[in-house]
């Protein structure tokens, strides 16, 4: 070691951390809200939230904040000096809404909270070890996956799910709602600022929760602060047994994942583009390794590296931010702040946050892809909208009861003429949901990849991506609400016809079947 290295002082802190901590502690805070008012929609109890959920996911998001500091502290030894930034981390917002959407509200039809939440765990368990592979399998993904299939499908669930359900709270109480809209998308897309660069979403939140409180809507309540210590024991035999009940949300969970991953990825890369030469391999195996052991503890959505390192770096922000971030995340969660949090934060502020992260979701679809593109963006966002139509209907014939409850919730299976020509007749746009609805994400990246290769004139690799679609068919992946083998089935056969076409018109590129030079579509 050189006497330069072995002198290294690095800064315990920095003038810098303190805008570290904000923005990660703050927008965690709004995940965990978002989290929070999600769960009790769905009927789970505080007891299960704030007892189990909670305290999980906080004691994941604090060792990943401590083992971030470790490594920038690690990387500054390496380089020599101390003008090291920690990589922001905390919850996956993507996934945290295809756990909420995609996994546990259909599983919360068919079981109690309890057996849900068991199912969701073992669910954020896989994922981190999806995660974790990521680390081997990241690269190779990132450089076959186009990224419009990825950032598309995403983009869907953002819009159909986030954007929708905020929209609805905000006009479901539009005295409060309407109110801290407007002033928050002010500052979110008018750019416009107060004195002192006092941005107007932090007054639509703050100003927000205190008019919620002036007209009685909310109140402080400190009756669930308390001492939640998670045990792990309880939770890994849950895990255990949820596997049970996950196992035909795979074809949701693994996709979602390889988005998350390949996030890291990418995030990381800009850390490293910013002077800080991160190991994106090590940053991948921490994700997958803290989003396991929140899970283990009772936690249900991943952890990831955010976006937004190269804005802290510029601001000097150290490594110290990261370790006191995780630290204030995990004791608040431990000891039950998050209660106090979801009684006294009206639901429009939560409202105004799924608006701004799904508005910036299908914004980034299309600011991050080519403009030839676009059209892929567009076609990956359709099969969210059919998981959604799916949910709704079935979750209202569940509410009326009767023979019909019984049917469709049977999932796929209840896809039969009957049910489709009773739905048709009444107007319900019902012909092919429920088999778009199964497997809907990786349908949306399959679909929109062979968009993707078409548009880039390679058809092979069309054909490639038709055939992964008709094997996938085959075992239930897609189009099936099972798993199994499905050898007779019509979209095995869909597809199977769609890649043999793809190689057909491929062979033919430079003969009979030529593409127009400098063709546009739209």
């Amino acid at each position: 070691m050189s006497d330069t290295k072995a002198r290294l002082k690095i800064p315990f802190f920095t003038s810098g951390d303190a805008g570290g901590i904000a923005y990660m502690v703050t927008n965690n805070i709004i995940n965990y809200i978002i989290l929070i008012g999600a769960l009790q929609s769905m009927g789970w109890g505080d007891d299960l939230i704030f007892g189990r959920v909670i305290p999980g996911l906080s004691i994941g998001l604090m060792s990943g904040g401590i083992y971030y500091a470790y490594m920038a502290h690690k990387l500054a030894k390496k380089l020599g000096h101390g003008h090291v930034t920690a990589l922001p981390s905390g919850i996956s917002t993507p996934a945290m809404f295809v756990t909420l959407y995609g996994v546990i509200s259909p599983l919360s039809y068919s079981l109690s909270p309890e057996e849900a939440w068991a199912a969701a765990v073992a669910a954020c368990f896989i994922g981190g070890f999806i995660e974790f592979c990521g680390g081997f399998v990241g690269p190779w993904i990132k450089n076959n996956l186009p990224r419009a299939a990825l950032l598309g499908t995403v983009a869907g669930i953002g819009f159909i799910w986030m954007a929708t359900q905020g929209v609805f709270d905000v006009l479901g109480d539009p005295i409060i709602g309407l109110p801290i809209l407007i002033v928050a998308v002010l500052g979110l897309f008018g750019g416009y600022l107060f004195p002192k660069k006092v941005t107007p979403f932090i007054v639509a939140i703050v100003g927000g929760i205190v008019y919620a409180f002036a007209l009685g809507r909310t109140t402080f309540d400190f009756s669930q602060v308390g001492l939640y210590f998670p045990n792990p024991g309880t939770t890994v035999q849950a895990l255990i047994n949820g596997f049970v009940h996950v196992a035909p949300f795979l074809t949701v969970v693994i996709p979602v994942e390889i988005y998350n991953f390949i996030e890291t990825m990418d995030n990381v890369e800009s850390a490293n583009a910013a002077g800080d030469p991160y190991s994106v391999r090590e940053a991948q195996f921490a994700d997958g390794i803290f989003t396991m052991i929140s899970a283990i503890f009772g936690g249900i959505v991943p952890n990831t590296v955010w976006l937004g390192h190269p804005g802290l770096k510029k601001t000097n922000a150290g490594a110290s931010y990261s370790w006191i971030s995780g630290v204030i995340l995990g004791v608040s969660g431990l000891f039950g702040l998050f209660a106090l949090l979801s009684h006294i934060i009206p639901a429009a502020v939560v409202a105004v946050t799924f608006i701004w992260c799904s508005v910036i979701m299908v914004a980034q679809a299309f600011k991050e892809v080519k403009v030839k593109h676009y059209a892929a963006v567009a076609i990956a966002m359709v099969p969210s909208v059919a998981d959604y139509l799916y949910t709704q209907v079935t979750g209202a014939v569940g509410a009326v009861g009767g023979i019909w409850a019984e049917t469709l919730s049977t999932g796929l299976s209840g896809y039969n003429a009957e049910v489709t020509e009773s739905l048709l007749v009444n107007g319900v746009m019902w012909n092919g949901v429920p088999a778009t609805k199964a497997g809907a994400i990786l349908i949306g990246i399959l679909i929109a990849s062979i968009f993707t290769f078409i548009i880039d004139r390679k058809l092979m690799k069309a054909g490639i991506v038709s055939l992964a679609a008709t094997i996938l068919a085959l075992f239930g992946f897609i189009h099936n609400a099972q798993l199994g083998v499905y050898l007779t089935s019509p979209f095995v056969i869909g597809w199977g016809i769609v890649t043999i076409l793809l190689f057909i018109f491929h062979s033919g590129r430079n003969s009979w079947f030529k593409a127009e030079d400098d063709f546009e579509y739209v």
